[in-house]
């Protein structure tokens, strides 16, 4: 209960808006991009033009395309916002040709990572995306992507959300004044109702690293974010054949997920494990390296090797375009620091089982168990580790990570882990009474 209490006063934490670095402002782009070329330029489709329509009640977003493209609309909340992601896209738009209109108060694009593009358009208020198409070219004019808002109110907009981007304790940024004793009330409502007051099961937390635009690690034409998809599928449906936890997954395809969404989903849950699950790459030159890693959260870093992946995997959400940090308080910073205490000895517990069970099935890195300050793992009263499952960059280790046979293996070993360090967590608590 206490270490609960605790975790509310993480709630006044101040939360960074969505603002991206790396994407340009609609009326600020023509010193960042590149110089005007030819349309075919790079080989990449060139967007032209766009334009605002409507009130704010209704607002249309066209962006005229030099030819047809897939893309990808959803929105977020706090503030309101919706994220357009779009293959690799050449932006030739005049700077200053359209400004917020209707319900759009301003939008930026950019090149988010080699291959994708994003496109982020800032709400006034609550609206959802009544429609979202790409028209063919026809008459004279060019292929455009439309997307259509209607104003609704903020319940309507919360629900249009996925499940995983739904916010929970916090009131909605611009629908309320948002005071320490307002969100410490809301905080207090809602973790006095337990996700699922019937199911007394534990529950376990599998995070697939990566995900939609953030490919993560790639070698011979496999991505980290479908790779640990699967390795997280098939351990999901071997938990829940036990049918002793409730497992949750923080994403089921192939979905971007913000970081702070991710431990948001495991503290919502009231999660009593959380495990991240990755696979690594070395940058070239820097030699070769294999087998699984398990991390823990630690704000120094065990080595160079755990500082530059905690900083690479910290970049994320830079990269999905989507910053949803908590920064905390200074005296927020004291409880977290008291709150993890006990959860970095469960961590650290669950880190030595996991790390004797796997070495049966699979093969270790040297040095197996590390630390280091991954954002992922920062939930005060969830005990998470980040199992690196090996090295794409290395060739046995992508050989093992596409093996359905060492994923089975593997997959069993983490499953006998997870019960070893829950049967240790109830003789621990029966000798406690």
């Amino acid at each position: 209960m206490a270490g609960r209490a605790n975790h509310l006063v993480l709630l006044l934490a101040a939360v960074c808006g969505a603002a991206i670095c790396c994407l340009h402002p609609a009326s600020a782009i023509a010193a960042d991009e590149e110089s005007p070329r030819s349309p075919t330029a790079g080989g990449f489709p060139v967007a032209s033009d766009v334009r605002l329509a409507g009130d704010e009640k209704r607002t249309r977003f066209v962006l005229d395309l030099d030819r047809n493209i897939p893309f990808r609309a959803f929105p977020l909340a706090d503030p309101y916002r919706v994220v357009v992601d779009l293959p690799q896209v050449n932006f030739q738009v005049a700077a200053g040709s359209a400004t917020g209109r209707g319900l759009i108060k301003a939008f930026r694009y950019g090149l988010v990572m080699p291959g994708g593009s994003r496109i982020v358009l800032d709400l006034e208020g609550p609206a959802r995306i009544e429609k979202s198409y790409v028209l063919e070219a026809a008459n004279g004019q060019p292929p455009r992507l439309v997307l259509e808002f209607e104003a609704v109110d903020h319940t309507a907009f919360v629900q249009s959300l996925s499940p995983e981007r739904r916010p929970d304790l916090r009131p909605a940024i611009g629908t309320t004044d948002v005071t320490p004793t307002a969100v410490i009330a809301a905080a207090a409502d809602a973790a006095a109702k337990p996700a699922a007051p019937q199911d007394k099961r534990p529950v376990v937390v599998i995070d697939p690293g990566h995900g939609g635009i953030d490919n993560g690690t790639q070698a011979g034409g496999e991505s980290e974010k479908n790779l640990v998809l699967g390795f997280a599928a098939a351990l999901r449906d071997r938990l829940e054949k036990t049918a002793k936890y409730r497992v949750v997954m923080t994403r089921t395809d192939d979905t971007f997920i913000p970081l702070a969404d991710r431990v948001k989903i495991a503290r919502n849950q009231s999660a009593a494990l959380f495990i991240s699950i990755h696979a690594d790459a070395l940058p070239r030159g820097e030699g070769d390296a294999q087998g699984a890693t398990i991390y823990t959260l630690s704000e120094k870093a065990s080595d160079a090797e755990a500082e530059r992946l905690a900083e690479l995997e910290n970049k994320a959400d830079a990269i999905g375009g989507v910053n949803l940090t908590e920064e905390p308080t200074e005296v927020a910073d004291i409880l977290i620091d008291l709150a993890q205490r006990e959860t970095r000895t469960f961590s650290n517990r669950f880190a030595r089982v996991l790390k004797n069970e796997m070495k049966t099935a699979a093969r270790l890195h040297k040095h197996p168990l590390k630390s280091a300050g991954f954002r992922v793992l920062k939930a005060p009263d969830v005990p998470s580790v980040l199992l690196e499952l090996g090295y794409v960059s290395n060739k046995s280790d992508l050989e093992h990570l596409v093996s359905d046979n060492w994923r089975s293996r593997t997959v069993a070993s983490v499953a006998q882990a997870v019960d070893a360090f829950f049967a240790k967590r109830v003789v621990a608590v029966g000798s406690a009474n």
